[in-house]
């Protein structure tokens, strides 16, 4: 029986409850310091920084487990699992107001088995939850807080609930359990059967290729959302989104759409001048939540900055902007700085607050600013916006600009160099300045997913400015990866900490990874990285495919089975698994010349592709696929003893739809096969149907229409 309206309104109005959603923010407790604490709970045995930040909670906390449910079942109660991630300020806001709270915490321990679980350690878990909360709700977000019965069936749930809401929903729903247990049950059932079938993807057989057309079609769908004024969505608050980004990128490009790549570059601009990148100190907050791109949530997520980097990366191959290298140089200081390990560990995130308060450490007053900059102060001023276009809350104001170094050189009547000095000696006063502030906190362990796409960002860096040490931090932390994150069945751990690999990995984790092993292979022909991409993809068809639609679930068969077996379709801040997965099989098929993966990917890309145009920017990174399958797509093969060389010049042009291959040596791969003619040679190839051989970049991109 499908989950229906009615039911949903019956149980909330029996619990008398309002559900709060809020879109995390971020925070940094120091309950992790070792002091005396009046209570420690199981999650002090835990690695994870979220869950350490509830170890001395007064609530019993279990982590997520057997031994909780055991519980449940042993003493008949309901449990509630509570989801949350260490930046998710909302998350610190309930912990403060209701879990640290003796009180509500007896209330809590009497009635229900608490688990906390770390989403970024447990996407599985939240995807289930989360979905339950989103049918019931119709909103999502964190903290999410979900009650089910004591086999993980859900019954209710919603997201923050202020101290007082959330007594009285405690106090209603053990109620309610205990008087109408048949009620409760009876809705688990459908609420379950309906999160089961949310994300089951209608078989569509022998789908008829992808057209251009239909890719247009999807972007006229799409150009009414967009915010033409200040770039991005015409709604706030406002995500990067990078993925939609890079596919609307190509598409200008592969249709000669001007509408398209202004939209690209005027919200790049807007969000590389705005106060969601940090002027100061580089790297971009999750979002921003206004149109104007001023006002970010403050915390940094290492997804967002390398997928940015990789997109800013793309642009300007593009269109040659200063403003697209300085941000990608700056945010890359940025990861190196703060966000790496020592041993070349990429941590997952940075807090917003700092002294409980959100963005503290990042704004400044007049009186702050006027201390530190000295005579500086007045270009200072202008340069940031120091002004009622900065100004924020309580006269506090948030560093952006109103236009790019050119611009402003000329208004202000400044030599482009003199500006370039006088900014750098500004921003040098306020990073030192900043520096002794109190920091924000560092989640500091390291995601298997989120990792490979900072090995992404690295590489599209080093494709695009040919700086070494972006190729080098790519290899290294790829090496570190596969020697720290690999099991000894060869399948991949999701999550690294303090020289420990824990949790089987999700598909993401082998999606993302060989995606970006074969972005490192695209820019260093090191053939090894293409074997390690087609053994992750051999591991994840073992254990993650479905035979019906030939997609893959999100978690392996080798883990504990939850109340339902997701499968990960849409694309959001970070894209869809199965749309990464998608890719990867079209570049392998391509690459390794297997026709049977090839027609995987078109496959998988025929289930979704009808739903393009009700949802476009759930569906970028299929689109991107989708572009592969309509489009000419170009193999570019370079062999002889300068192919990195060349492959490096074709890093000064911005090149959509294709794949490069080659070696500087004899290789045994089917695109390089009596391919050697002697000196430096480009095959520019269809579908292995090489034009004549050329010996220069030039000539390759004139055959290639650019």
């Amino acid at each position: 029986m499908p989950l229906n309206t009615a039911h949903v309104v019956l149980l909330a109005l029996a619990l008398h409850a309002l559900n709060g959603c809020r879109t995390p923010l971020g925070d940094a407790d120091n309950a992790m310091q070792d002091t005396a604490h009046a209570h420690t709970n199981r999650l002090a045995q835990e690695t994870s920084p979220y869950l350490l930040q509830h170890a001395h909670n007064p609530v019993d906390w279990y982590p997520w487990g057997d031994e909780a449910f055991n519980k449940a079942k042993e003493e008949n109660k309901l449990v509630l699992v509570s989801v949350g991630y260490s930046s998710c300020h909302w998350c610190h806001v309930m912990e403060h107001e209701s879990f640290e709270d003796d009180s509500v915490a007896a209330i809590m321990n009497e009635r229900f088995v608490c688990i906390k679980v770390d989403r970024e350690e447990r996407p599985d878990v939240d995807q289930v939850y989360m979905t339950a909360v989103q049918l019931m709700t119709g909103r999502g977000g964190w903290p999410l807080n979900c009650f089910t019965l004591p086999d993980g069936r859900p019954v209710y749930g919603g997201t923050y609930f202020p101290k007082k809401q959330w007594v009285q929903l405690l106090s209603d729903l053990s109620e309610t359990w205990k008087r109408e247990p048949q009620r409760v049950l009876q809705y688990a059932d459908q609420l379950t059967e309906g999160v089961a079938a949310a994300d089951l993807v209608e078989v569509v057989e022998d789908a008829a290729p992808v057209t251009p057309a239909e890719l247009n079609a999807y972007v006229a769908a799409w150009k009414p959302s967009f915010d033409r004024k200040h770039g991005g969505p015409d709604k706030a608050p406002k995500f990067p989104m990078p993925n939609n980004l890079d596919f609307l990128l190509r598409q200008g490009f592969l249709t000669g759409d001007d509408e398209l790549k202004e939209h690209v570059r005027n919200t790049l601009h807007r969000m590389a001048l705005g106060g969601l990148f940090d002027q100061v100190g580089g790297g971009f907050a999750r979002y921003s939540t206004d149109v104007l791109w001023k006002v970010p949530h403050f915390e940094k997520m290492l997804y967002d900055n390398a997928q940015l980097v990789s997109t800013y990366s793309r642009a300007y191959q593009a269109f040659g902007d200063p403003l697209y290298r300085d941000v990608v140089e700056r945010t890359l200081a940025f990861v190196e700085r703060e966000m790496t390990s020592p041993e070349g560990a990429f941590y997952s995130a940075l807090d917003a607050d700092s002294e409980g308060e959100e963005g503290l450490f990042y704004i400044w007053t007049k009186e702050e600013l006027e201390a530190v900059l000295g005579d500086d102060l007045a270009l200072a001023t202008d340069y940031y916006s120091i002004n009622a276009k900065g100004l924020w809350e309580r006269g506090r104001y948030i560093l952006l600009r109103q236009e790019d170094d050119a611009a402003f050189a000329k208004s202000q009547g400044m030599d482009p160099d003199e500006l370039r000095n006088a900014v750098a000696r500004i921003n040098d006063k306020l990073f030192q300045a900043r520096d002794k502030r109190e920091r924000p906190g560092l989640d500091d362990k390291a995601l298997t997913s989120w990792s490979a796409l900072m090995v992404q960002g690295y590489c599209d860096a080093y494709a695009a400015f040919g700086t070494q040490a972006y190729r080098d931090a790519a290899v290294r932390n790829m090496d570190l990866l596969l020697g720290k994150c690999r099991r000894e069945d060869g399948g991949l751990w999701h999550s690294y900490k303090d020289g420990k690999a824990t949790i089987n990995g999700y598909l993401e984790d082998y999606a993302f990874t060989a995606d970006a092993l074969l972005a490192l292979y695209g820019v260093t022909f090191d053939e090894r990285w293409l074997r390690e991409a087609d053994a992750l993809v051999t591991y994840a068809r073992a254990h993650f495919s479905d035979e019906r639609t030939g997609m893959f679930f999100f978690t392996s068969d080798l883990d504990p089975a939850l109340i339902a077996r997701k499968m990960e379709v849409n694309d959001n801040v970070t894209p869809a698994s199965n749309s990464v997965m998608g890719r990867v099989l079209f570049q392998l098929g391509t690459l390794l010349d297997r026709p049977a993966d090839r027609a995987d990917a078109e496959r998988m890309l025929g289930h979704v592709k009808g739903s393009f145009a009700d949802y476009p920017s759930g569906f970028s990174n299929w689109a991107q696929l989708a572009q592969h399958l309509a489009y000419p797509f170009h193999e570019v093969a370079i062999t002889g003893p300068e192919a990195l060389e060349r492959r490096l010049e074709f890093g000064r042009h911005y090149v959509p739809n294709r794949v490069f291959v080659g070696a500087e040596r004899e290789s045994d791969l089917p695109l390089l096969e009596d391919r050697f003619l002697g000196g430096t040679t480009i095959f520019v190839c269809e579908h292995k149907v090489c034009q004549l051989p050329v010996n220069t970049v030039a000539e390759a991109l004139e055959q290639m229409g650019r």
